[in-house]
């Protein structure tokens, strides 16, 4: 009689009885059951089989995998397939049990739930190990159940596979690499497995006494173990225990005790598996063969209806690959019959591309004429602003009664605000890249619309115009925003009023039209009563370099002051729009949003101020030729308790710095002899750290580079603010002092 392990079948599936779903299901169904009756339906099918029912647990596990089949659950398939594996397994059909395990784990694999993959590869450890007799390929699954258990940290799941995989080498005779396993089971029994395991146990038990030759010990186990079968009325875990109880006897030499277990244990067998029984199930399991065929027909027939469509759909595709040879063949005599005329226009395009290299190579060398022009212009003209502006500032400096000079403050503003329009007009591409940044400045709306009144008094007398302000009370004394871009703006459009106006009035107006947070809508208008611009021409006079309704006799400028108002404006996100007549007038109009903030406007004015509270006295060098910049380069220093040494060329600061010492050095860049990043290379060379600020009238992005390299450490673009120059000394003779070298 062929017999099987009862146990582990008990543990398999005993997962089910937790799936918290109760009462009966009717399997006579008009539409399909939810998961939930499915559900019931398995745990029904674990009663039954726990129970030796295989009939009835193979009927229910059949109708449960129908409708998880219908329903497509790759978990409930894994589950049913799982249970009639079991059924066969415990009916001596290891084969199929083997192939339906091998199902469900496939379905298993394809879900989320690691609990059923853990159950189905315990299941196949137990067909391999107790069936096949294939113990290493059986103990492989158990592990392998034992990682989804650890995975899930199910420590009652990990107990009882852990129960298998001792019950396996103890099988096998290999005590020692299943003790482990049996030390694990004895210390968490108690408190994760349930009392089936414990008659096992104990049965395991008695095996490991038995061959350490403790038969005492091993005699109580035993007994334990068959007591509790008797108890309990589980007739399998008790036909194991006194099988092995048997074999421990005859071990011992009780041959009479040993064949009295031995006839228990075929009795107990023969009440579990009798011939009515299993022939019942037989024919359960004979109309579950059916229904794995008929769903196997199913997909047969599937396959053949999408080969059949593949099959018209390839048809139709070569049908339509004839259509488009026929088509592909047109084309090719088409393309024949213009291939030489091609070949001629390709000769053709060949010399066009070669005389466009040429003229691409002839406008990269324009174009880098161009920068270069640009920027000898830039630094031509910086520097004799260089020297108005400090002379401006040295005449207000030195003749006090001069402060209050309307004439003197116009001259300064309008060097500042030339050399910011130079600025503008050679990096006019620069604005349209979106390279110039605005700055955030305080800066009173009045003070500068005076400002810029005072400085174009002189264009207005001599076209006998009067200029007129009206600005809002309610605009805040103090905006955040770029002051000088601003004035720039309203220099362009007050001074191309004032040319365009003969005997009339220019009107230049600031209103509060809006408050939204803290940005305040100032809208400003300047307007004449002149000329006019004729509507045709009125989209045009924003380009560059275009002068409309005019002599060339008559008025001056460059045609870009509008066009650079217009580029401007766009960096403060604005637009200007204007309203004019033929003879009557022309008003511009633009809104700017500046920032107003008490805190932050007071926060900016103190960072303006110099850090001076040291009352240390500098020694700073000077290397400069041109000899205006000299004086007023000097003024400033000395102006601010600092003692100056000016040497032409940087030939001369090498003599001076063998002998003497510097606290800084201010370097011009452009000098004859050698340029001052030479001289800077040669000074490092020599071990000297002092720091070196270069003071040029070349645009910072265009010796940034260099300057670094050869060791400075700042650049300050001439003309600048005295300010600003004692700001970036302080910083660099304190970093220097507490540099480590």
């Amino acid at each position: 009689m062929i017999l099987i392990h009862m146990h582990k079948i008990r543990f398999v599936l005993s997962f089910l009885f937790w799936l918290n779903f109760f009462g009966n299901v009717s399997f006579a169904q008009t539409q399909n059951p939810s998961k939930k009756e499915i559900r019931k339906a398995t745990k029904r099918a674990v009663q039954y089989l726990n129970s030796e029912k295989f009939e009835k647990s193979l009927e229910t596990a059949r109708w449960s995998l129908h409708y998880a089949t219908v329903i497509n659950d790759d978990y409930l398939i894994a589950t049913s397939y799982n249970l009639i594996a079991a059924n066969f397994e415990q009916l001596s059909e290891v084969d199929k049990a083997i192939s339906l395990y091998e199902k469900g784990l496939t379905f298993a694999n394809n879900s989320e739930n690691d609990t059923i993959k853990n159950f189905i590869n315990n299941n196949l450890g137990n067909v391999y190990c107790f069936e096949k007799k294939q113990y290493e390929k059986g103990i492989e699954f158990y592990k392998k159940s034992l990682e989804y258990s650890q995975k899930a940290a199910d420590t009652s799941q990990i107990v009882f596979t852990k129960l298998n995989i001792a019950w396996a080498y103890f099988d096998i005779d290999q005590y020692e690499n299943g003790l482990p396993y049996l030390e694990y089971i004895n210390k968490y029994q108690a408190k994760f497995s349930d009392k089936s395991l414990i008659i096992i146990l104990n049965m395991l038990n008695g095996m490991y006494s038995g061959h350490k030759g403790d038969f005492a010990k091993g005699e109580n186990y035993f007994l334990t173990a068959i007591n509790l079968g008797n108890k309990l009325g589980n007739k399998g875990d008790l036909s194991f225990s006194h099988q092995e109880y048997s074999k421990f006897l005859f071990k011992k030499g009780e041959y009479k005790k040993a064949y009295e277990n031995l006839v228990i244990y075929n009795k107990i067998s023969d009440e579990i598996y009798n011939d009515d029984l299993l022939k019942k199930a037989n024919v359960a399991g004979i109309n579950l063969e059916l229904d794995e065929y008929k769903r196997e027909i199913d997909k047969v027939e599937t396959e053949i209806e999408l080969q059949s469509q593949s099959l018209h759909k390839s048809r139709v595709i070569v049908i339509l690959f004839i259509i488009v040879f026929l088509v592909l063949l047109l084309l090719l005599v088409s393309l024949y019959k213009n291939f030489n005329f091609k070949k001629k226009i390709n000769y053709d395009l060949t010399l066009a591309n070669e005389q466009l290299i040429i003229a691409k190579d002839k406008a990269i060398e324009a174009s880098q004429a161009k920068t270069q022009f640009l920027s000898t212009i830039s630094h031509e003209l910086r520097t004799p602003l260089y020297g108005v502006i400090g002379i401006t500032n040295l005449l207000l400096d030195e003749h006090k009664e001069l402060a209050k000079s309307p004439h003197l403050g116009s001259l300064k503003f309008s060097a500042r605000y030339l050399l910011s329009l130079v600025n503008d007009i050679l990096q006019i591409n620069k604005i349209e890249e979106n390279k110039i940044i605005l700055e955030s400045l305080a800066f009173n709306v009045s003070d500068e619309i005076h400002l810029v009144k005072n400085a174009l008094s002189f264009i207005a007398q001599s076209h006998k115009n009067i200029i007129s302000v009206k600005i809002d009370p309610a605009i805040p004394e103090y905006l955040i925003g770029d002051k000088l871009r601003l004035a720039q703006i309203l220099m362009n459009l007050v001074s191309n009023a004032l040319k365009f106006t003969n005997n009339g009035e220019v009107i230049l107006s600031a209103n509060l039209v809006k408050v939204e947070d803290n940005l305040h809508h100032i809208e400003f208008q300047v307007s004449d009563n002149g000329v006019g611009i004729d509507a045709a021409d009125q989209d045009r006079i924003f380009e560059k370099f275009v002068q409309v309704g005019r002599n060339d006799n008559d008025y001056q400028g460059t045609g870009l002051g509008l066009a650079i108002v217009k580029r401007l404006l766009g960096l403060f996100n604005s637009q200007i729009t204007l309203e004019s007549q033929v003879g009557i007038g022309t008003t511009f109009i633009f809104t700017i949003a500046f920032e107003h903030d008490s805190n932050k406007t007071n926060e900016i004015i103190n960072n303006i101020k110099v850090d001076l509270s040291s009352g240390q006295l500098f020694k700073v060098l000077v290397v400069e030729d041109n000899k205006i910049n000299q004086t007023i380069t000097k003024k400033i220093i000395e102006k601010n308790n600092c003692s100056c040494f000016i040497v032409d060329d940087g030939l001369q600061a090498l003599d001076v710095l063998e002998k003497d010492v510097f606290d800084i050095i201010l370097m011009d860049i452009n000098m004859p002899l050698i340029s001052g990043f030479e001289t800077t290379r040669k000074i490092r060379s020599k071990g000297i750290h002092t720091p070196i600020i270069a003071l040029t009238a070349f645009a910072k992005d265009e010796i940034t580079e260099e300057a670094i390299e050869a060791g400075m450490n700042d650049i300050l673009i001439k003309p600048f603010e005295s300010l600003k120059l004692f700001q970036v000394m302080n910083e660099q003779i304190k970093k220097t002092k507490t540099a480590v070298y």
